[in-house]
């Protein structure tokens, strides 16, 4: 088949997939918005790429302003239509669509109408309710009136969609009470790209170039933004301040990372540094020995953290902050592969970083169960043929 994959994020593991459908003997064409400040993938062409995969950024003339609501969604906008013209140009079979706000998902929607292939939309949060949740906390009033249009939008989209992908269960009831098919929901959890996540040493030349050789090391890696908590990362700097051998590490760009670096100006244990290049992820989040996960009380089941996947093939512990509903705190108490404390609760978060930081044993015990998980279950051969036979069921109208 003729497939366009849509990312907009641009992340590793959707990017993975568009290859393995390459080399699967499917035509690929991998979009993504490079100006939304994110940890990427591998988005530039490889000498061994097959050659039915190509990778195109839709790049924006100006900087993404990603805070400033009217702008944004002036940008956001003129995203979409450049990804609709890709589509009608570039005329696939089926059109697969994920991460991406809802303005551009609509027009993108509305491209593939227009030349009459199948649109399949790939729920990776339900963007609409956490709009709602955040607009009737920042703006009481209109706020509400914004979310509804936005509830009112996805559900549109949904019920218009070919198919439909979800990355929990915990999706299913949502979508069946919008109005869609239980026959057009299929489920795929997401995954991290293990085979790009390769193993490292806790002793290495990223660990060694930041001064963590010899040290405690918790990491964060990832964005920040309106569901996440940087208070909390804050707490556990504070926690360890008087322990020269401990260090807290933040990587992420953004107002958040301004904000730690206002508030822990004081603190000669806090290191703050922007996204590192996907090539030395596995060198990034092995220097680790805690990997530290956030997510606010009103993400409920509606988000599941990508980085907690990434954070699984590190063989590393994990220490979050989350809804215990949500996919990623169930996995963990599950697999017994790290500590989780309820959403926003920074006495529980810092009484948790102290445990992991005294016992060595429970920290081996727990990423050694994080990547038996991490081996046992991302599959992208498994993931690719399932992703091909829902565009064949939807190319169909099945």
């Amino acid at each position: 088949m003729r497939l366009l994959l849509h990312d907009y994020s641009g992340h590793a593991f959707l990017v993975q997939l568009a290859r393995q459908l390459a080399r699967d003997g499917h035509e690929v064409l991998h979009v993504h918005f490079p100006g939304f400040q994110t940890p990427k993938g591998v988005l530039e062409r490889r000498p061994d790429d097959p050659p039915g995969f190509e990778t195109r950024g839709l790049a924006l003339p100006e900087a993404f302003a990603k805070y400033s609501y009217v702008k944004r969604l002036q940008q956001e906008f003129a995203y979409g239509r450049m990804l609709a013209r890709t589509i009608e140009d570039w005329k696939p079979e089926v059109v697969i669509s994920a991460n991406s706000p809802l303005d551009p998902q609509h027009l993108a929607w509305k491209a593939a109408r227009r030349i009459g292939v199948p649109f399949v939309f790939w729920v990776q949060d339900v963007y609409s309710v956490a709009i709602a949740n955040i607009l009737k906390r920042k703006l009481p009033g209109i706020g509400h009136l914004v979310g509804a249009r936005y509830i009112a939008l996805e559900k549109r989209l949904l019920r218009g969609s070919a198919r439909s992908i979800v990355i929990t269960d915990d999706f299913v009831p949502i979508l069946e009470d919008w109005g869609v098919e239980r026959a057009r929901i299929d489920v795929i959890e997401n995954w991290a790209p293990r085979e790009e996540l390769p193993s490292q040493p806790r002793d290495n030349a990223w660990a060694r170039e930041h001064g963590l050789a010899g040290k405690l090391a918790f990491i964060y890696s990832g964005t920040i933004g309106l569901k996440h908590d940087p208070g909390l990362l804050l707490a556990v700097a504070e926690a360890f301040k008087e322990r020269a051998d401990t260090r807290v590490v933040v990587i992420s760009e953004g107002p958040a990372i301004d904000w730690l670096r206002s508030n822990g100006a004081h603190l000669p244990n806090l290191t703050l540094l922007p996204f590192q290049p996907f090539a030395r992820l596995p060198e990034v989040v092995a220097s680790a020995d805690v990997l530290m996960a956030v997510l606010d009380p009103d993400a409920g089941i509606y988000s599941v953290p990508s980085k907690v996947l990434t954070y699984l093939c590190a063989g590393r512990p994990l220490l979050v902050s989350m809804p215990p509903e949500n996919l990623a705190s169930r996995i963990l108490t599950r697999e017994e592969a790290g500590l989780v404390v309820p959403a926003g609760d920074r006495a529980a978060f810092v009484a948790a970083a102290r445990r992991l930081a005294a016992d060595p044993a429970l920290r081996e015990r727990l990423g050694r169960n994080a990547l038996a998980y991490a081996d046992r279950t991302f599959d992208i051969a498994r993931v690719s043929a399932r992703v091909a036979e829902i565009a064949r069921r939807a190319k169909a109208g099945s």
